[in-house]
C-alpha cells in the first residue's frame, strides 16, 4: 500500500470510529472503498489502533459468490470489543444497541472460547487442530450493526473495513458435552417478536463453527495478530442475517434448547 493508500485507509478508519463513538449514521462511504481484502483489513487495523479498546473476540462472516472468486476467501473477520460483550442467563433478556439510521441485524451463532492461544506464525490450522484449542462452546447472538447503512450491500471488503459489521455479542449458556456433539447437525431457529423468521443447521455455515476457528487462526497469523485465551469466536450466521429495528425482541434457539434473548435498542 502506497503513501496515498495508507492515508486514505486511516481517514476512512477515523471516520468510522468517530461515527461509532458519536452514534451517528454515515450516509456515504467516507473515502475510496477498498477493493481487496488486504486493503479492507488495512482500514480495520487502522480503526482498531485509533479506537484503542480491548478486543474480547472476533466475528466471522461468510463471503458468497461472486465475491468469493474475486477476493479468494470464503470468510471475513472483524473484532468484537470487550465492552460490547454481554453474558446473559438462560431465560433472561439483555438490551443490545444498533445504530439508528445505520444498518442493524441479529444472528444466531455458535460462540467458541479460545482456551489455548494458537501458535504464533502458524497458518495451517484445520478443523481438528483448531478444535483442540477451544475450551468452551456457548449459544449466542451476534449484533451486526454499522453507522453505514449499505455496509453489506457494498460487498465484503466494505464490510471488513468497519469491524466486519459487528456491534456486540450476547453470550448465552454453555453447551454441555460439545466435544461429543455433532454441532453441525443441530437445528437452529431465530425468532423476532415471537415469529420464527430463520432456521438452519450448523453445517449451513460452510465447514461449521470449528472451521471458522481454523480460518480465524490462519488469518490472524497472516495479519500478525496475537489471539489470546479467553477471547471469543462468533462463528457465523447459521440461520441468516436478520434485519432488526429498535424495539424488536429477538431469540435464538439451539437444538430446541439453549435460548438466548435480547431486546434491540438505539
Amino acid at each position: 500500500m502506497g503513501e496515498s493508500g495508507f492515508a486514505a485507509a486511516h481517514a476512512i478508519a477515523r471516520a468510522f470510529v468517530d461515527a461509532r463513538r458519536a452514534g451517528q449514521a454515515i450516509t456515504a462511504y467516507p473515502g475510496p472503498a477498498p477493493q481487496t481484502l488486504a486493503d479492507a483489513y488495512a482500514v480495520q487495523d487502522a480503526a482498531m489502533a485509533h479506537d484503542g479498546r480491548a478486543v474480547g473476540g472476533w466475528k466471522l462472516g461468510r463471503i458468497n459468490p461472486p465475491h468469493l472468486e474475486r477476493l479468494g476467501a470464503n470468510r471475513l473477520a472483524g473484532p468484537i470489543f470487550t465492552d460490547q460483550i454481554v453474558e446473559v442467563a438462560a431465560g433472561e433478556s439483555v438490551a443490545m444497541p444498533i445504530f439508528r439510521d445505520g444498518f442493524g441485524a441479529a444472528e444466531a451463532e455458535f460462540l467458541l472460547r479460545i482456551g489455548t492461544a494458537p501458535e504464533a506464525g502458524k497458518a495451517d490450522y484445520d478443523v481438528a487442530t483448531a478444535t483442540a484449542l477451544i475450551d468452551a462452546v456457548h449459544a449466542g447472538i451476534e449484533i451486526a450493526s454499522s453507522p453505514y447503512p449499505r455496509i453489506n450491500e457494498d460487498g465484503p471488503s466494505v464490510t471488513v473495513s468497519d469491524y466486519g459489521n459487528n456491534n456486540g455479542l450476547v453470550i448465552g449458556a454453555a453447551i454441555a458435552g460439545w466435544r461429543d456433539a455433532d454441532l453441525n447437525a443441530w437445528p437452529l431457529e431465530f425468532i423476532i417478536n415471537g415469529e420464527v423468521i430463520g432456521t438452519g443447521k450448523g453445517a449451513d455455515m460452510l465447514d461449521g463453527p470449528f472451521g471458522a476457528a481454523a480460518f480465524l487462526f490462519n488469518l490472524a497469523a497472516r495479519r500478525g495478530i496475537a489471539l489470546a485465551p479467553g477471547q471469543w469466536i462468533s462463528s457465523g450466521a447459521v440461520t441468516g442475517v436478520h434485519p432488526v429495528a429498535i424495539g424488536d425482541r429477538v431469540e435464538a434457539r439451539f437444538d430446541g434448547r439453549y435460548p438466548v434473548l435480547a431486546t434491540i435498542t438505539g
